[in-house]
């Protein structure tokens, strides 16, 4: 039996901020610094907008594009995000009676940092292969956080993606997926703190690089495949500058990447930053195209996927929800005051 991707659909906040304008409140040079972050801007939510809304845009834009699928044929619903608004309570209840999934069904939130969202997918492809289901729905989704002057707050943002996964109407076949998994701690947040702490040097290595190209390395061996042989590909976007460099290391060329690398525009949005890339790739892929996915959660794993495009995207129904490019085009700029109202750093007194 194969399986694979069903429909998709994303949402990203309109609200902007750019460097400068963060950089300027800490006396620092904030364009040099989205400069080597590679990164313009970011997304920020609204003061109404959080990671239930989020998903739920994402979700409802998936089902548009999928008339045909009745929601209550969905047997499972899994959000994954490190940014969840309660620490007891579901997101993915809320989401799933959204999108009229509910009641028999089971539903779940997860959490491994940035991969979270794939982690889902993962999950979702084993239990409608495994028959218990016939479609699953995975959601990547953040309104990441960064403290006040730490470099953090130049990238973190907000955004996330929904795929429905299952055996029939399969607009993108996951031909292979798997995992490379340590105990590398370089960023964290404990229960109760507001902002995450980073691990300085571990971030690039052994951290990120180590485990975004083991697992690119183990799928290239499993499927006897090299860079050249893919269409497209993305990898974790912390910020523009490590898929660039990674993707580099492992033979892919800007081309391929160019697509998927949404954080120059967006900033980084965490749980939501592959299943985003991957859904502007999906928007104008062709069938037979070819794509090459790794994700990265802090703590430390990597999920890779090796994806076809088949004929069934010819039909597919992208127009009845926004592209990734009509998401990009409606945005609106905030200084850093606005910012921090919208973000919470600054709130009226009780």
């Amino acid at each position: 039996m194969e399986a694979g991707i069903v429909s998709y659909g994303a949402y990203v906040p309109r609200n902007r901020i750019l460097p400068e304008e963060i950089g300027k409140v800490w006396g620092v040079d904030g364009k040099s610094m989205g400069k080597g972050l590679y990164i313009n801007q970011k997304s920020v939510p609204s003061p109404d907008e959080d990671v239930v809304t989020i998903a739920t845009e994402a979700a409802r834009n998936m089902m548009a594009r999928v008339p045909f699928v009745d929601p209550k044929d969905i047997g499972a619903v899994y959000v994954g995000s490190e940014s969840h608004p309660y620490a007891v309570k579901p997101t993915s209840t809320i989401v799933a009676e959204a999108i009229e999934a509910t009641p028999a069904m089971t539903a779940a939130d997860l959490e491994f940092a940035c991969k979270a969202g794939t982690a889902g997918i993962q999950m979702s492809l084993g239990l409608v292969l495994s028959g218990m289901m016939k479609y699953a729905v995975a959601i990547g989704a953040d309104t990441s956080q960064g403290a006040p002057g730490d470099a953090l707050e130049y990238s973190a943002s907000a955004g996330g993606a929904a795929y429905l996964i299952g055996t029939e109407d399969v607009i993108a076949k996951i031909n292979k997926t798997l995992s490379f998994t340590t105990d590398t701690p370089d960023f964290w947040r404990r229960e109760g703190q507001p902002y995450p702490k980073h691990g300085g040097r571990f971030t690039g290595e052994p951290a990120y690089f180590r485990h975004i190209t083991s697992a690119a390395k183990m799928m290239f061996d499993a499927m006897g495949t090299k860079a050249e042989d893919y269409d497209y590909a993305v990898f974790h976007q912390p910020n523009g500058k490590f898929p660039t460099r990674v993707a580099a290391q492992l033979g892919f060329t800007e081309e391929q990447i160019e697509r998927g690398l949404l954080t120059p525009s967006i900033g980084n949005t965490y749980s939501g930053a592959v299943p985003l890339g991957l859904s502007a790739i999906l928007d104008v892929a062709k069938p037979g195209d070819r794509i090459f996915v790794v994700s990265y959660g802090s703590g430390a794993g990597s999920d890779a996927f090796d994806i076809t495009v088949t004929d069934e995207i010819s039909k597919f129904k992208r127009e009845n929800a926004p592209t990734m490019d009509k998401i990009l085009e409606d945005v609106v700029y905030l200084d850093y005051a606005q910012y921090a109202k919208y973000k919470g750093k600054i709130t009226l007194p009780e």
